[in-house]
């Protein structure tokens, strides 16, 4: 799973056929979707190839030596939406209230993908708020997104978030960030 985040032989410029108004519409759509628990509709946004990275202590070196919030392909992001779909989840009983804001979404580069094409890698920062009866708390950070085009629209590839206290210790993180 390494390959996808250190190939940077496959960078290249931005690619023209993305429309920024529409990557701007789906990256709010995927932020309400998680903010609103449509787990079935934030898990059909991704690429069956889909990797999703919470990186500690910074940008994150390599995922697979070292520890990670997060780091699921796609067969683990439907196993986590499983769990968080039942209710049942200790961490989210009762469910969070959750809203985000995003903001300086820029354009970063295009990267071959897969399957022949180049996915748009774009950057966002942003900040959620999560309400809970123990009180309130603000996430915030950096998200690199892979959006790749195919038959039904835009799909996500990949997504990192870089909290931007990943080097402290961190509360439980049981929503989707």
């Amino acid at each position: 799973m390494t390959a996808a985040i250190r190939a940077d032989e496959s960078l290249g410029p931005v690619p023209g056929d993305f429309d920024r108004h529409t990557v701007e519409q789906f990256l709010y759509r995927e932020a309400r979707l998680a903010d609103e628990g449509d787990y079935d509709a934030w898990e059909a946004l991704w690429t069956d190839d889909a990797l999703y990275w919470v990186p500690i202590d910074g940008e994150g070196g390599d995922p697979g030596r070292q520890m990670s919030v997060i780091y699921d392909n796609r067969g683990r992001i439907s196993t986590r939406l499983k769990q968080l779909r039942t209710g049942k989840r200790y961490a989210q009983a009762p469910p969070s209230n959750l809203r985000r804001l995003l903001s300086n979404i820029e354009f970063l580069c295009g990267r071959v993908n897969p399957v022949g094409g180049v996915d748009l890698e774009v950057g966002a920062n942003f900040l959620a708020i999560e309400s809970r009866a123990r009180g309130t708390r603000l996430w915030g950070g950096r998200t690199t997104y892979r959006l790749r085009r195919d038959a039904s629209g835009l799909r996500l590839a990949y997504k990192k978030v870089v909290l931007v206290d990943n080097d402290q210790p961190l509360p439980t993180l049981g929503f989707v960030i």
